[in-house]
């Protein structure tokens, strides 16, 4: 379903849940000359932003879900191949163990009742009612994933829209007054609770990704305590500022936080969960973004165990990676990861900005169809990004490794055809007149400065066409002007959630008005929206079929030019033992060991 603010711009945004696709450089996190452990297992790594919040009901930040994986659960949880697996919940529910119904409208599911928050209070129903219902009522950038739900409308009408503006003490301090006073108009109807240990969710259409969605870790499907929420004194909306209140039911917890400074977490005593936290201290510093270069040295000088956690894994500069690489000696030490965000250019093919890629027709269909064919995607791949911090996006738009990615050189407006697309030119704009100033607009920073002047002379190489640059540096105005269709030609790009097509289809282009959620081209076909409502209520098996069709309709109507798959970089100390990351996430802290070195 639809979220609003889902982007990947300049790298930031949150990444979820795709298939384990490791490329490892170098055995980095499996080696050491020691198998013993050191006596001292502290964990120090960076992060380059301060927290935005921790508060699962309102997260939709990388750096803030993947630190907070740790002291957060939901029922299910991702492992590191980014299978499903229990969390809370005692068994993953199926058809098969009778935690699905038939009709794919029911999930019954049965609590651990091991299960406990870190300041000791057991795990019940209860909280796994309070925190979905409370989440759904804040309207966070996830509420959405439980809108399949009986009464999800009905909860975000009564809490009624956040303030577009201030601190939302009194929105926020209303909904937590309702919830514990047992309003049922903040509670919705589908989600109930026969006994402590089991929670009832019904829903009121067929979701073949719902469960999916509901194990996206550090946002609503998270479980938090409502007892320490609820308690006098706290701070509805920045309760999770203070280290005694950010209370959950991960390996660790949070022990001192100074903004813009640090943060400390130290492993839950006797936590309920497996496998035990060998790690007992995680020191993480809070650094600017330029420094990025100077950490890396103080990596190579032992001042930190990792650098690239906390989703930080594209903030190492590429003339490092490039001279790690380079480096024998360095080179072990770094882990290269491809990551499930792709970017690619938009066209204004629905909106009413009267350019000439506006509309259905054969003649704007093909001239997108011309600006793709005339842009070589692996020459991209190489000359901007040397081919380590990204591959040409060939296999449509979801990105290697994930569920509907069609495979390598699948996708036709990958191919690179500079006479085909001349011909095209030649055709349908023969005297030039409409394609005349052009201009293509990005996001300031990142690679999109250099993928620009790419892109620029690409066109101008291969099809005699000078296209205006338009660089945006404020990164909301930007996105902005993108959904209000106001950009001929633009960059675009998505960051994924959850490993499911649903994420990329619904969210991109889906049955929404053209100018809502991320559907930056405007693109609105009828049999695409049909297809797509169908392949949602399906189990994936038979949804995958359906979902491929949407991405020939998309590549049918020349929607897009794919440009590149993200790639992330990870410096990893040789001693530190089962330190990782997958497609959308870094391997938990519980599973980390410091080796003797």
């Amino acid at each position: 379903m639809l979220r609003v603010n889902k982007f990947t711009i300049g790298g930031i945004g949150l990444g979820m849940l795709g298939l384990l696709t490791a490329a490892a450089c170098g055995s980095t996190s499996t080696t050491s000359t020691s198998g013993t452990l050191a006596a001292s297992q502290v964990l120090h790594f960076p992060v380059f932003q301060d927290p935005g919040t921790w508060d699962p009901g309102e997260m939709d930040a990388e750096v803030d879900t993947e630190l907070m994986q740790n002291v957060f659960d939901n029922l299910w949880r991702f492992d590191d191949k980014l299978n499903i697996v229990p969390d809370i919940s005692t068994v993953v529910p199926t058809q098969a163990n009778g935690g699905i119904s038939a009709d794919g409208l029911t999930y019954t599911i049965h609590l651990n009742p091991a299960a406990k928050f870190s300041n000791g209070d057991p795990v019940t129903s209860k909280d796994v009612l309070y925190s979905w219902n409370r989440g759904v009522a804040l309207h966070g950038a996830y509420s959405s994933i439980l809108s399949a739900i009986q009464g999800y409308a009905a909860v975000q009408t009564a809490a009624g829209a956040p303030p577009s503006s201030g601190t939302p003490t009194t929105f926020q301090a209303n909904i937590e007054k309702n919830l514990a006073a047992g309003n049922s108009a903040f509670e919705m109807s589908g989600l109930t609770a026969p006994d402590p240990e089991t929670v009832v969710v019904k829903l009121g259409t067929a979701c073949g990704w719902c469960l999916t969605a509901w194990t996206l870790e550090g946002t609503v499907g998270a479980i938090v305590d409502e007892k320490v929420i609820d308690a006098p004194g706290v701070d509805p909306v920045n309760w999770w500022q203070t280290p005694a209140d950010l209370v959950g039911t991960g390996a660790y917890k949070l022990t001192a936080y100074t903004p813009s400074q640090s943060m400390v977490f130290s492993a839950v005593p006797n936590w309920w969960g497996s496998p035990k936290p060998t790690v007992k201290t995680i020191n993480i510093d809070i650094k600017d973004p330029s420094t990025a270069p100077t950490t890396v040295d103080a990596f190579f000088q032992k001042g930190y165990d990792i650098i690239g956690y906390g989703g930080d894994s594209a903030l190492i500069p590429l003339a490092n990676v490039l001279a790690i690489q380079a480096n024998s000696r360095e080179k072990p030490d770094l882990l290269v990861q491809p990551k499930g965000r792709t970017t690619w250019v938009s066209f204004s093919e629905g909106y009413s900005t009267g350019g000439p890629f506006e509309g259905t027709s054969a003649k704007a269909t093909n001239l997108r169809l011309a600006f793709a064919l005339a842009v070589d995607k692996q020459g991209l791949a190489t000359t901007v990004c040397h081919n380590v911090i990204c591959s040409a996006a060939t296999g449509g738009l979801i990105t290697t490794g994930l569920i509907g990615n069609g495979g390598p050189n699948t996708d036709p407006l990958a191919k690179f055809d500079p006479t085909q697309a001349k011909a095209l030119i030649a055709q349908y704009d023969p005297s030039g007149a409409d394609l005349k100033n052009l201009t293509y607009s990005y996001n300031s920073g990142s690679l999109n400065e250099s993928v620009a002047d790419y892109l620029q002379n690409e066109w101008q190489t291969n099809l005699g066409i000078h296209v205006n640059l338009n660089a945006v540096s404020d990164a909301s105005i930007f996105i902005s002007d993108r959904l209000s269709g106001k950009y001929q030609m633009d960059r675009d790009g998505w960051q994924f959630d959850y490993n499911h097509p649903q994420d990329w289809y619904d969210n991109l282009w889906g049955v929404y008005a053209t100018s809502a959620g991320a559907n930056t081209s405007g693109f609105d076909n009828a049999q695409y929206d049909s297809i797509l409502k169908q392949a949602d209520t399906e189990p994936l098996s038979q949804a995958l079929p359906l979902y491929n069709q949407l991405a020939g309709i998309l590549q049918a109507n020349a929607v897009y030019i794919p440009l590149y798959y993200s790639v992330g970089n990870f410096l990893i100390q040789p001693y530190v033992q089962g330190a990782g990351s997958n497609t959308a996430f870094d391997h938990y802290w519980n599973e980390i060991k410091i080796l003797a070195h």
